[in-house]
């Protein structure tokens, strides 16, 4: 916010965020508030709305001393978005999009008639393949020079209509991250509101310097093209909410990363498709794209409430406030990894690891994740494996354990040549769970797990050599390093056996069943004495990091899929044994208590600390 007579402080009074949006609330001078709202949909059961790459900013301002004030609001993008790159030269355009209606909410299956005027074209958008800029059938654009005079003559934004700002990286490189950054596709930050101006790709010191000088924008398109670093190019909305009183007065921003391709994927032997994001089946071009999602902000608002609601009772009511706490980051993070690629004909669920070094379809990865999926829709869970199954049911995994990942995101192209980073007992563990998991929820399970058993039977076999005495490998507790004969591993591969053994039942392999049954029986037994060191004058007994190691002590997390998929192999006197132990050892941010199993609703998987 500012004024012609300089910025004053905004001082943050608040901060709320659930499992859908963060809500900021703010003062200036005391004199007026503003409530400034992030949303990133979740829609797990609307594939059209949750394959949109985009999220809302809205900023609602009042006053808040009791009298009337003038307000200017400011907001601007960097092309810092653009690439992780900040040499590469970026590129940009402006444009508007007049909406056939005004209304904000659409219907679930209807779309805009566009109007366009583009300023200017870039020819790299326009010709590349990977960067097309599509304009729908129902659009009429100007030529850029006609635009640029037009639009510095009328100012473009207008009321009811869409204003908005276009980057991207100059060279397009497809299917390539920089510092966790795509260095392909556009990026759009849209804006509709009566007595708008803007700034194109001004020099970010200079624009930001203009409204604070003046409370407004010149209107500028600056068509100097250059490296992101090189005076930092900025795309800015100014706003004049004019006089402002106790009624709140708001204004919505969208940003938009819209690709073409999304997705590389090897779905067969030397065979890899190019996956185009899921919203081009739904979507005639990105401002098509771009319309649909901001006026659906009311649609949004309403979905979000009922998904926050959800999520609130429900963890609230199985284990309190700060499981709520928990589970509210939990959902947006998960969901913000995803990428939904294909067309409605083929498409899967694609999930990149975070702060990492960015392999996707991560199976240790996705297998914490899992319960949030399929508390939501189910099928998601299906959609997040199937490129697994897919990838080594084609034979593009040399190996007879489950592979660890297929490759580094945006690139789904596997290990063909078995260089992967192995963690077979923990994959082939995970896999099967999941699997069992999913049939147990979706519609035609039996089938589904028809359809994959000889290699769930493979990865069994696997498990059936390697559980009760695990070689030297890494789990999921990579921070520990390679290490043999893990407690917490061993028993994952020995619910797996377990949960193997309920699969063969329900697909009619009986023979199978009772003997993976058997051998999970005696493997839980073994394990117990293996991996449990006795209460000594110093320590109440547990389970150890690794077996004859007595002084150490892990998180035995794994314990949660005993319970989730219904194996119940691991006696109740673990559960009540790790349960005394833990608080003898938490310290300050650290630390679990493993609660008995005891309804059907356990509590989800917890990472180390």
């Amino acid at each position: 916010m500012g004024a012609p007579n300089g910025p004053a402080v905004a001082t943050q009074n608040s901060f709320e965020y659930t499992s859908t949006k963060s809500v900021f609330s703010l003062s200036v001078d005391g004199k007026v508030g503003l409530n400034v709202t992030f949303l990133s949909p979740v829609e797990p059961t609307d594939l059209k709305r949750q394959s949109i790459p985009a999220s809302y900013m809205d900023v609602e301002v009042f006053s808040i001393d009791g009298a009337d004030h003038k307000v200017q609001l400011y907001s601007d993008v960097s092309a810092e978005w653009a690439s992780g790159d900040r040499s590469a030269v970026a590129e940009w355009d402006f444009g508007s999009i007049k909406s056939a209606s005004s209304k904000r909410a659409e219907s679930a299956s209807g779309y805009s008639t566009l109007q366009t005027v583009t300023v200017p074209a870039s020819s790299a958008a326009s010709s590349d393949a990977s960067s097309t800029v599509e304009i729908s059938s129902e659009t009429e654009a100007t030529t850029a020079a006609s635009a640029s005079t037009s639009a510095t003559a009328t100012g473009v934004a207008q009321a009811n209509s869409i204003t908005y700002h276009r980057f991207y990286r100059q060279e397009q490189q497809v299917f390539v991250e920089n510092s966790d950054q795509a260095s392909w596709g556009n990026w759009i930050y849209a804006c509709s509101h009566e007595g708008l101006t803007y700034s194109n790709g001004g020099v970010d010191t200079d624009v930001r310097g203009a409204f604070i000088n003046n409370g407004v924008l010149d209107n500028d398109l600056n068509t100097n093209y250059r490296a992101i670093s090189n005076q930092w190019p900025v795309f800015a909305f100014a706003l004049d909410f004019g006089s402002v009183g106790s009624t709140p007065q708001s204004a919505l921003f969208t940003l938009t990363l819209a690709q073409n391709e999304a997705i590389q994927f090897e779905y067969d032997t030397n065979k890899v498709q190019q996956l185009p994001p899921l919203w081009t089946s739904y979507f005639t071009s990105e401002l098509d794209l771009v319309s649909f999602f901001y006026n659906d902000w009311s649609n949004a608002q309403t979905s979000a409430a009922s998904i926050d609601t959800k999520v609130a009772t429900d963890s609230l009511a199985n284990a309190g406030q700060d499981y709520l706490t928990i589970t509210s980051l939990a959902v947006r993070q998960v969901f913000a990894t995803t990428q939904l690629a294909g067309t409605t004909k083929s498409y899967h669920l694609f999930m990149k690891e975070i702060s990492s070094n960015g392999d996707m379809q991560t199976v240790d990865v996705i297998f914490p994740a899992f319960p949030i999926f399929l508390y939501f829709n189910p099928d998601l869970g299906r959609l997040l494996l199937e490129p697994l199954f897919i990838n080594q049911e084609a034979g593009n995994w040399p190996a007879a354990y489950a592979i660890h990942d297929l490759g580094v995101f945006p690139n789904a192209t596997g290990h063909n040549d078995g260089n992967a980073e192995n963690q077979p007992l923990e994959e082939c563990g995970n896999m099967i769970i999941m699997a069992l998991a999913v049939a147990q929820k979706v519609s035609g399970g039996t089938a589904y797990l028809n359809q994959h058993y000889e290699i769930l039977k493979q990865w069994n076999d696997y498990l059936v050599i390697d559980s009760l005495i695990p070689s030297n490998q890494i789990s999921t507790d990579d921070f520990a390093g390679s290490l043999a004969n893990q407690t917490n591993l061993a028993l994952k591969g020995i619910i797996g056996i377990e949960a193997m053994a309920v699969i063969a039942n329900l697909t009619g392999h009986t023979a199978d069943a009772e003997s993976f049954t058997s051998i999970a029986h005696d493997y839980i037994t073994k394990w117990q004495g293996l991996g449990i060191a006795p209460a000594t004058n110093g320590s109440l007994a547990h389970t150890t990091l690794a077996y004859g190691m007595p002084e150490t002590h892990g998180l035995l997390y794994n314990l949660y899929a005993d319970t989730w998929v219904g194996t119940n192999i691991v006696p109740r006197s673990v559960y009540e044994m790790q349960s005394s132990f833990y608080p003898t050892v938490a310290m300050q941010y650290g630390g679990m208590i493993i609660i008995a199993p005891s309804s059907s609703q356990p509590l989800t998987d917890n990472s180390p600390s």
